[in-house]
């Protein structure tokens, strides 16, 4: 009788916190009353562990996304061109001085977001998000020559081509996908992309067979007010899902991690399932590891309380997108105020690997590093650069989520803050009206282990309305051990 008591009473409590959070507004980190034009900068105001010391490399950069070095310890930075708020303007790639200022090495076309860079013997392989041509990955020599060594990918949506890193001859990269959760909606239009390409849509690696899953909405692409789109998994708006079809599998496919020869050849699937697998790194054993971005409340499949994950990279592995979050069915994740998201596929394709770490919900955990010297510390951890989260948009959240930079224990999977602002409560700088860490994008360990390098994107304000980045508010900030 006592037991049954406990049940009820746990349930009215789950209702009662239910009808609670629905009511309750969001307090995102880039939910700002002001939107700063100019970017407070002050070292002191970041939390570091005893005996670290935190200083600014170059300041001023407009949507940094990562740093990389050449074989003489000369540092380079990537601007992205393209920030959420539809901002399209040209990625460059930068030699930064010893002075802090920059010189321009090469400029892209409009067709950022440029999200990941790395070098070897005398080139530079950067991923091209591609959000107006497709993906690409792009090969540029040190004389500012390039060529592309992978186009046509499929990143014309919310996700772009992230990484990349080297193995074996191999450029490995991530392939984000095209939606929140498989169903392209009306949150894509508010993205803008929808507009642009009403027929993209998620294209998996393997055939799939698909339930009879069908969203209506209002159609955003209709001049007329009463029109509805009813659309249905894994194929164009507006377009219905069938009982048993199935959709043919294709590379490149979304959701994916590939890899290509460095010099040129055949596009390969490494892994597939992954939502948005941001940043890729080689550990010191040789495993790569990626994060992977969880899914958000919102569009025509809302998928509530999943935190963003890390993983060791296993070939042939299908990872659980998008039906699953880690090796958790997110079917009986109930939305606050939503139906149950119900399951797409007919037949898993596998069985999702156990994810080494769980990093937050809405943290957006993306760049990541692995610690290689002793005189550094936290030898073979990951370091993971936490964007933050894009609330309201995403979803509500009660408080900021992210802005720092955390480590991991990848044999306990144990997560912990290394790098935090000087606060009473957790977020951005604008947010705390302080000149710490903003939007920490990407780190990445200086060749000889003795240095971690912060790649902070900047001010990026969101609201019901969207993005607002702010230009030349990003910054490059150096980590060093003192004792």
């Amino acid at each position: 009788m006592k037991e049954k008591f406990r049940i009820i009473i746990f349930f009215a409590i789950l209702v009662g916190f239910q009808s609670c959070y629905r009511i309750m507004p969001s307090k995102g980190g880039g939910q700002l009353n002001d939107v700063p034009e100019k970017r407070n900068i002050e070292p002191t105001d970041v939390l570091l562990p005893d005996g670290y010391k935190i200083e600014v490399v170059t300041e001023g950069l407009t949507f940094p996304t990562a740093v990389t070095f050449d074989e003489e310890g000369n540092t380079y930075v990537i601007e992205a061109g393209y920030s959420y708020g539809e901002v399209f303007l040209a990625p460059k790639l930068l030699k930064i001085q010893p002075n802090g200022s920059t010189t321009t090495l090469y400029m892209g076309q409009k067709n950022g977001p440029w999200n990941g860079i790395t070098y070897s013997k005398g080139y530079f392989y950067i991923a091209e998000g591609g959000q107006v041509e497709g993906g690409k990955i792009l090969k540029v020599s040190k004389k500012g020559t390039s060529q592309v060594l992978v186009e046509g990918l499929p990143s014309l949506g919310d996700h772009h081509t992230n990484g990349p890193v080297i193995k074996d001859g191999y450029l490995y990269f991530g392939q984000g996908t095209a939606t929140n959760s498989g169903i392209v909606g009306n949150d894509n239009a508010s993205f803008g992309w929808l507009h642009r390409f009403p027929d993209f849509h998620d294209i998996p690696c393997k055939d799939i067979t698909i339930n009879v899953i069908n969203s209506e909405t209002k159609n955003v692409l209709s001049e007329n007010s009463d029109d509805k789109a009813i659309t249905g998994p894994f194929l164009p708006y507006n377009q219905k899902a069938q009982r048993n079809q199935v959709i043919k599998g294709a590379i490149p496919c979304t959701g994916a991690v590939m890899r290509v020869p460095i010099n040129g050849g055949d596009l390969e699937v490494v892994a597939w399932g992954f939502r948005n697998p941001y940043g890729l790194a080689l550990a010191p054993d040789g495993q790569i590891y990626v994060t992977n971005n969880s899914y958000d409340v919102r569009g025509s499949r809302p998928v509530w309380g999943t935190g963003d994950l890390l993983f060791k990279l296993e070939q042939d592995a299908w990872y659980g997108w998008p039906d699953y979050n880690g090796s958790m069915s997110i079917t009986h994740l109930e939305v606050p105020g939503e139906e149950d998201p119900k399951k797409i596929l007919v037949n898993d394709p596998g069985t999702p690997p156990q994810p080494v770490a769980s990093l937050g919900v809405h943290s957006s955990s993306n760049g990541i590093s692995f610690s290689t010297n002793e005189d550094f510390g936290f030898e073979g951890q990951a370091f993971i650069a936490q964007f933050g989260d894009m609330a309201p948009g995403v979803g509500k959240v009660l408080s900021p989520v992210g802005y720092r930079v955390v480590r991991v224990d990848v044999a306990s999977g144990i997560v912990e803050d290394f790098a935090t602002n000087k606060a009473k409560k957790n977020g951005p700088a604008s947010w705390l009206e302080k000149g710490g860490l903003e939007r920490p994008v990407s780190v990445q360990f200086s060749p000889d282990g003795t240095a971690l390098y912060v790649t902070d994107f900047g001010i990026l304000a969101t609201s019901k309305e969207g993005a607002n980045p702010v230009n030349n508010s990003g910054v490059v900030w150096k980590i060093t051990r003192q004792d």
